[in-house]
């Protein structure tokens, strides 16, 4: 066996650490992208009139939707306050993406499901909020 010069000692030991931190580097950032993308901040229910779902985007077709909400403050006699909450659907959501198409025509009042993730892609949505389900209400 060769005997090592100091030269080259440091220059394999260089390559060592460089693999080493790019190995943890990359863990590091598969990580983090995994976080951010599957990663679910909030759930809830928001309850309202669905005003328009339309299939919008020029390279990535993505559902996205407008929720008319009826606000009530605290005053008497006070015309109610309308806020719109924005939102997407997962493309692979094929039921919550027909019932959102004929209650935006019906008009009827719907219960929408959502999550709310990390941060937006825009293979995926154009807002955090991702409809789950939608629940008609009887009226």
């Amino acid at each position: 066996m060769e005997a090592q010069t100091f030269a080259q000692s440091v220059k394999a030991t260089f390559f060592r650490i460089l693999k080493l931190v790019f190995g943890v580097s990359l863990v590091m950032g598969v990580a983090v992208f995994s976080f951010y993308y599957w990663g679910v901040y909030d759930e809830g229910l928001r309850a309202g009139t669905v005003l328009r779902i339309s299939k919008k985007g020029m390279l990535f077709k993505t559902y996205e939707g407008q929720l008319n909400i009826q606000t009530f403050g605290a005053l008497k006699n006070v015309n109610p306050i309308m806020e719109s909450f924005d939102f997407s659907v997962e493309p692979d959501n094929e039921q919550a993406i027909k019932d959102l198409e004929s209650v935006a025509l019906s008009g009827e009042r719907v219960n929408l499901h959502y999550i709310k993730r990390y941060a937006i892609f825009p293979w995926r949505g154009d807002t955090k909020y991702f409809i789950t389900r939608v629940e008609r209400l009887s009226q």
